[in-house]
């Protein structure tokens, strides 16, 4: 060991100096004796012949739905779906029949409204003085059909007054007669003269042209009266005309109240209060409760389908619930037949287009979500074709 002396100078170490022996290694543990013992070998329970069978049951059952859900064999072919359907409803349109200006409104938007209740009024004085006008003009053509018929007895009157003369004047005719027989019996004997003779034969001429005007005055007499009851059936008829007309002013009267045709709801009211309005102006719309749905399948999906067939529809509108119904009746002919212009494939460039059937599905009744359908609803649509 070398020591350092106080001038500075290292020390040799000395030879008896002997330095401690290093400290011995502790001894190591036997790694054989310390490990832990192995662990078994992984033998898991056997399962038992129920809980085989559960698990089998529900993977079938899982791929049993997904090919229900995706309409795949075996389940495939028994329905028909389509998304180009919706609901359908018979909305009115609420428009006046006469024209005027509005004196009072008393509905309100989308509001509720029963079968025959007031919606609109209409301002109604002229039409009142039209009624009252179209009255007077009854009475009028009534008096003058009175007159004609008593102008007609005055004309019977004379009818009497014409038979009469004629039956004086064939008995004028009658005596002149006679004594034109006794004078040419005279005149014979040399009794009377011949200007005797000539004064009764004019005078027997004189009596027959009598009798022939009292007959001509006759005839005119019937004819008068022939022309009285031929003019008084123009005055009867001038007669029905005005209480025609009469009728037709009450109408006009009654249109100036507009009522609700039946029951339903009522879209915004676009007319207000002293508004002037003519006659088919759109006021507002009235939404009745019976609705249905339109479903357009692709031709090829309605070979299967017939009236009465059950059916369903998904609302998109209420979050997908599906509702019940039945095939009500299907359309006549494809959408095309009923286009206003028709599709030209003479030119040769034609490209098959799968046409569209309309069909009408019938809601069923007591379905709660029904009473929430509105008209134009978008819904997706299908039939189970199985019958």
């Amino acid at each position: 060991m070398t020591s350092v002396t106080e001038s500075g100078t290292a020390a040799v170490p000395r030879p008896d100096a002997v330095s401690p022996p290093p400290p011995e290694p502790a001894p190591m543990a036997d790694p054989i004796e310390e490990q832990p013992p192995a662990p078994d070998r992984w033998n898991p329970q056997t399962r038992s012949r129920i809980t085989s069978s559960l698990i089998v049951l529900l993977i079938l059952a899982a791929i049993a739905t997904i090919l229900y859900a995706w309409q795949l064999p075996p389940f495939g072919g028994r329905y028909e779906q389509t998304d180009n359907a919706y609901v359908r409803g018979q909305t009115t349109v609420i428009s006046p029949q006469v024209s005027g200006y509005v004196s009072e409104v008393p509905v309100q938007d989308f509001q509720n409204v029963q079968a025959g209740q007031v919606l609109v009024r209409i301002e109604d004085r002229i039409y009142n003085a039209r009624v009252a006008q179209a009255r007077a003009n009854v009475l009028t053509q009534s008096t003058t059909l009175n007159n004609s018929l008593q102008a007609q007895r005055g004309k019977e009157a004379n009818e009497l007054a014409e038979d009469a003369a004629i039956a004086n004047a064939e008995a004028q005719l009658v005596k002149v007669q006679a004594d034109m027989r006794r004078t040419d019996a005279l005149i014979a004997k040399g009794w009377v003269t011949s200007r005797d003779r000539d004064s009764q034969l004019a005078a027997l001429h004189a009596a027959e042209a009598q009798l022939r005007q009292a007959r001509a005055a006759r005839e005119i007499g019937r004819q008068d009266v022939r022309s009285v009851v031929v003019g008084r059936s123009g005055l009867s008829a001038n007669v029905e005309a005005a209480q025609a007309q009469v009728r037709l002013a009450e109408i006009d009267l009654d249109h100036t109240v507009i009522r609700a045709p039946e029951s339903g709801q009522l879209s915004e009211v676009g007319v207000r209060r002293g508004q002037y309005v003519t006659a088919g102006t759109q006021l507002m719309f009235l939404v009745p409760k019976t609705l249905w749905v339109m479903a357009n399948f692709k031709e090829a999906q309605t070979h299967k389908m017939a009236v009465g067939q059950p059916a369903s529809f998904t609302v998109d509108a209420l979050d997908g619930a599906r509702l019940k119904g039945h095939i009500e009746n299907m359309a006549p002919a494809a959408g095309s037949e009923f286009a206003v212009l028709k599709a030209d494939n003479s030119t040769g460039n034609f490209v098959k287009v799968a046409q569209r059937i309309s069909v009408r599905i019938r809601i069923d009744p007591g379905q709660p979500l029904a009473d929430r359908l509105r008209p134009g609803m978008s819904v997706v649509a299908r039939v189970d074709t199985r019958d």
